[in-house]
């Protein structure tokens, strides 16, 4: 074996020592010092990042595979992971105060090391062109993300909620497998490759089996409907650090594994079998998500049905099945871990404050807490899709990816997006109003949030106005994209 294959693995590797010098400082630091351990997890997880845009230090400057074809990566693989390494490094900041706490000083290390791991897991998911690797990152982003959720062991709804995910967890797992073991039969390799030729010739009832169960099996993590009754609850549940990383990084990570398992195993079938499925499933998610997010009044139940209409707007970007689709749905990930994070920032630090998470708490909230208002209605604008906030333009790009699609099906599709838009501003708008219009005497006091969720939030801010009014971050990633190998599954 060509151990040399691992240089290859750039992104991995720096993530990997990022990973042992918070376990090493966890372990082996004295008492006094292990409170800065939030900061040092942050501050090496920005260099990370930083060292990711830079191609002599972490950059890919070409195609590279390792391990037979097993991993991959190129700068749209690289440019997907630095995307999730920027969503990483404000969850981190946001959770500085609440990690130090006094319920979570015993249990700090391990909420660092976990997250980690689940972030390595991922990193291979998007790289990997086999099935065995492909269900190792699966796991390895799954698994621990359950003992994330029961971090708060002092609340009995934390551990309801690590017990739903580790269900959900192994249930879909299961059923992604069972889908695997089809896709086996019929092409006699795991290779994403091999498949893709294998299949262009079959076409039978146990292949519409198998891609239905594959697609099952990646939505119970995507949280598509009908594979989404855990959200809400394991979003309540856990604690709001933990909620934001699920929300954000782990749907984003998915989503972009799941294009590449479409696109580079299934492309051949892509009109016959899976588009009418994704049809239906965009439809329901993106509808079901909205009727829901008007009833709730709990903020993180509240953001956790927006997170699966959110997911069903991201699924417009696989349907597109163009270049344009997968550029689309690398700005709309990033739009949404600006403007998703913004809003969960406000929740922590109202939470980490106060205790309070009920909507009806937020009436009058402009009167007391202005800035902390503010930024909650950029977040609800953006996630709306208001010009001139980022959000709009994710929309509008994600749109016109899939009507480039040219059938009359798609369109069909927009509209009912684009119907259900109109919905989601109403109930994202309820926020806005319970803070600004409500007269109501606001129930939360004038109160100063730590220094870190206020960079956090200043940092989420910037991005949705920056994103909102500069053009070139998505001709850069259109640009990219084109230029990809990855773009010859693509019609």
């Amino acid at each position: 074996m060509d151990y040399s294959q691992f240089l290859i693995m750039k992104q991995e590797i720096g993530l990997l020592v990022v990973f042992l010098v918070v376990f090493l400082y966890d372990t082996f630091m004295p008492g006094r010092t292990q409170k800065a351990l939030p900061a040092v997890s942050t501050v090496l997880m920005l260099l990370l990042t930083v060292a990711g845009f830079c191609p002599s230090c972490l950059g890919v400057s070409g195609d590279s595979t390792a391990f037979a074809g097993m991993y991959e990566t190129s700068p749209v693989i690289a440019a997907i992971k630095n995307i999730l390494n920027i969503g990483v490094v404000i969850v981190l900041l946001q959770s500085i105060r609440w990690a130090n706490s006094d319920d979570m000083r015993m249990r700090r290390g391990e909420f660092y090391e976990l997250l980690l791991v689940t972030l390595f897991g991922m990193y291979l998911m998007i790289s990997a062109r086999h099935f065995l690797l492909f269900i190792i990152g699966l796991e390895s982003a799954s698994l621990p993300l359950a003992a994330m959720t029961a971090l708060n062991k002092q609340h009995q709804e934390s551990h309801e909620a690590a017990g739903k995910y580790i269900l959900t967890a192994v249930f879909s797992s299961a059923i992604f497998m069972m889908g695997l073991s089809f896709v086996y039969g019929l092409a006699g390799s795991l290779y994403f490759s091999n498949i893709y030729v294998a299949l262009a010739s079959e076409m039978n009832l146990m292949l519409v089996c198998a891609v239905a169960f594959v697609i099952a099996g990646i939505g119970f993590k995507l949280s598509l409907v009908p594979f989404h009754l855990w959200t809400a609850d394991v979003y309540q549940g856990a604690p709001t650090s933990v909620t934001s990383y699920l929300s954000v990084i782990s749907k984003g990570a998915t989503a972009f594994a799941f294009m590449a398992v479409m696109a580079q195993v299934f492309g051949t079938v892509y009109s016959a079998i899976w588009e009418w499925m994704l049809y239906a499933l965009i439809v329901l998610t993106i509808t079901v998500g909205n009727l829901f997010a008007i009833r709730q009044r709990n903020m993180k139940r509240f953001l956790a049905f927006s997170s699966i209409s959110q997911a069903g707007y991201i699924m417009l970007g696989v349907i597109a099945y163009n270049t344009m689709g997968v550029a689309a749905m690398m700005y709309y990930i990033l739009v949404y871990i600006f403007s998703n994070l913004a809003a969960f920032g406000v929740i922590g630090a109202i939470e980490n404050a106060t205790g309070r998470l009920s909507m009806d708490d937020y009436r009058g909230l402009y009167k007391t807490n202005p800035r902390l208002s503010f930024a909650m209605m950029l977040a609800m604008f953006s996630l709306a899709g208001i010009p001139p906030f980022a959000g709009f333009f994710s929309k509008f790009f994600i749109f016109t990816g899939a009507l480039n699609q040219g059938s009359t099906a798609i369109y069909v599709l927009v509209l009912i997006a684009l119907i259900n838009t109109i919905v989601s501003l109403y109930y994202y708008l309820l926020v806005v109003k319970a803070m600004f219009i409500s007269e109501e005497e606001c129930v939360i006091p004038n109160f100063r949030s730590a220094c870190t969720e206020r960079l956090g939030l200043w940092i989420t801010v910037a991005g949705i106005i920056f994103l909102g009014l500069v053009s070139c971050v998505y001709s850069g990633l259109l640009d990219m994209t084109a230029d990809s190998a990855l773009s010859l599954f693509f019609v």
